[in-house]
């Protein structure tokens, strides 16, 4: 069985990942897109985008979404989550600091997060509901 347990999934979902988010396209297939994301165990998924953005119009709040995280190396891992977008609001450098050095560290996160002072960003929750998950580990 590969399966991993709920707090297995959890604290897999919560590492370091960059996601692949999918969201319907209508008429289109879905689109599917590398993001930066951070969750914590049993709350809401998030991330920032631009709202004018390909995706940030194709998402809204009560859409359904898509995204999955993994390992890249054997043995694979992987946690795919899906729900409904549960709220969509401006984001602020409180929320892009802490992405930025999440995924790039102390310092070049502080550079990037300080570069990108533009604004007009929305920061996206998702709240999964639906989960699937593999660990090649436990085979």
């Amino acid at each position: 069985m590969t399966a991993m347990s709920r707090d297995e999934r959890e604290a897999f979902l919560a590492d370091l990942h960059v996601g692949v988010l999918a969201i319907n396209d209508s008429g289109h297939g879905p689109l599917t897109i590398p993001i930066w994301y951070d969750y914590r165990a049993g709350g809401e998924l998030w991330f920032l985008t631009g709202p004018d953005s390909r995706k940030g119009k194709l998402l809204d709040v009560g859409v359904r979404a898509s995204l999955v995280a993994q390992t890249e190396n054997p043995p694979y891992k992987y946690v795919s989550v899906e729900g409904p977008i549960s709220a969509i609001e401006p984001s602020s450098k409180s929320e892009l600091l802490p992405m930025a050095v999440r995924y790039l560290g102390s310092e070049a996160g502080e550079q990037y997060a300080e570069s990108n002072t533009g604004g007009g960003g929305v920061v996206v929750r998702m709240t999964p509901e639906r989960w699937l998950t593999v660990d090649y580990a436990k085979s």
